[in-house]
């Protein structure tokens, strides 16, 4: 029965990704521009203009959008949060520029957490250069659950199997971690072809650094110890427990043609990156891995371009005992951190992973409205070096829907609230702007 469980979520697993990659012209209903409709987009402002009797704001092309949003929620990982999110959408001059976004947070947490983010995706005049970062500073604390989509079933914690027969949840297996993280990834990359604006090639400096790391259930007391996934991992390759970093240059390669970066609707995005760590960078061993993304939007309606089909595929490729632990690859450590709706961050983690996800998004009011929704489904598969786990031996799903209020037309900023369910596992969200 497992195993006949297993095929289907390979299968389910293979069919998203043959999605992801069928070409454009299986896509019958997919129009060439976004402008090709007769609704007229409304956002927020109008809806309340319209509702006062005033008339439409005055529409200016080169101003930006500064969004606010607070920050309140409660997980169990986090307890009480608090906080504020900032999202400013702007375009650089130039008749063929693209839209860019700077965002930011702040966020204070009743277990004593802190986290600032600040992110950048930003296209110079006539988008000759795009430049992308991702900067965090989090004093945290995180539970990890072992390496391999499997985990914690055959994780490397020995405690797991000697809990007197009893069927154990996933919560009781959870490894909690506190620790501080710093990621600067900053890159540029550069327009290459006049006759083809979207294709790229670029270099940046990636640091991944891991402090004051505290393995909660650690102990190595004679006759009474309990090995983590942490700690067992980084002993069997060398590395330390208690601080670490991984400091990289990276080579990217992107083709980009959304005709809107924060909410696309057509268009399709690839990225093709290698992060090469040599020792001259103070990494214990030379180390490198390759990432790949694929994005794809096809639109379903001439008359309303909110309706469409979505399409994000990651993988991350690393040699096993080359990286730390914690910097090896990980859901939901994106630069939106948005991967594996339904599950928490960090959940699944291995030295290789790769992750799917399929989006329906339509319109809930009518023709131009405010509202629109979303269906997901994602799946994630991670491999494990210190038990021979392979990708795809295990497959994870999970799914999702959400509300999307249009908050400025111009850059196509929406605020959205989602629901994901995972394998005995949900989450809320709560977002300034589309997951990917």
């Amino acid at each position: 029965m497992e195993t006949t469980f297993r095929r289907l979520l390979l299968r389910t697993f293979c069919l998203l990704a043959l999605g992801i990659l069928a070409p454009p012209f299986l896509l019958a209903q997919e129009v060439e521009s976004s402008e090709d409709t007769v609704c007229v987009q409304r956002d927020v402002a109008d809806a309340i203009r319209g509702a006062l009797n005033r008339p439409p704001k005055a529409d200016s092309t080169d101003s930006g959008s500064l969004l606010l949003i607070p920050i309140i929620g409660s997980n169990p990982a986090t307890g009480f949060m608090l906080g504020v999110g900032v999202q400013y959408g702007f375009k650089m001059p130039g008749d063929q520029t693209n839209f860019s976004m700077l965002s930011g947070s702040v966020q204070f947490t009743s277990k004593n957490q802190k986290i600032f983010l600040l992110k950048n995706n930003v296209y110079t005049k006539n988008n000759n250069i795009f430049f992308t970062g991702d900067w965090r500073y989090l004093i945290f604390s995180q539970p990890t659950y072992g390496l391999g989509t499997n985990a914690p079933q055959d994780g490397i914690l020995d405690y797991q199997y000697n809990l007197g027969g009893l069927d154990t949840s996933v919560d009781s297996l959870a490894q909690p971690m506190n620790y501080n993280f710093i990621r600067i990834h900053q890159s540029a990359s550069f327009r290459i072809l006049r006759q083809h604006p979207g294709l790229y090639v670029g270099l940046g400096y990636a640091l991944d650094h891991y402090s004051k790391i505290e393995d909660l259930k650690l102990r190595l007391e004679p006759g009474d110890s309990v090995i983590t996934s942490h700690y067992g991992y980084n002993t069997r390759y060398q590395f330390n427990t208690d601080k670490y970093y991984i400091s990289t240059f990276n080579l990217n390669f992107i083709w980009d043609t959304r005709d809107n970066m924060i909410n696309p609707y057509t268009g399709h995005f690839l990225m093709l990156s290698w992060r090469g760590g040599p020792k001259m960078l103070g990494n214990k061993v030379p180390a490198s891995f390759f990432f790949a993304e694929w994005r794809s939007f096809h639109s379903l309606s001439k008359r309303n371009p909110r309706h469409l089909l979505a399409f994000w595929l990651t993988g991350d490729f690393g040699k096993a005992g080359k990286f730390p632990y914690m910097i090896l690859p990980a859901t939901s450590y994106d630069q939106r951190s948005r991967s594996a709706r339904g599950y928490s961050q960090g959940r699944f983690r291995g030295n290789n992973l790769v992750y799917g996800e399929a989006e329906y998004r339509f319109p809930i009011s009518q023709c131009g409205g405010v509202w629109g929704g979303v269906l997901f489904v994602n799946a994630t598969t991670a491999s494990n070096p210190v038990s021979s786990v392979k990708l795809f031996e295990y497959v994870k799903p999970g799914y999702g829907l959400g509300l999307r209020m249009m908050v400025d037309k111009k850059t196509r900023t929406n605020l959205a609230i989602d629901f994901g369910f995972g394998d005995k596992s949900s989450g809320f969200y709560l977002a300034a702007t589309e997951t990917f």
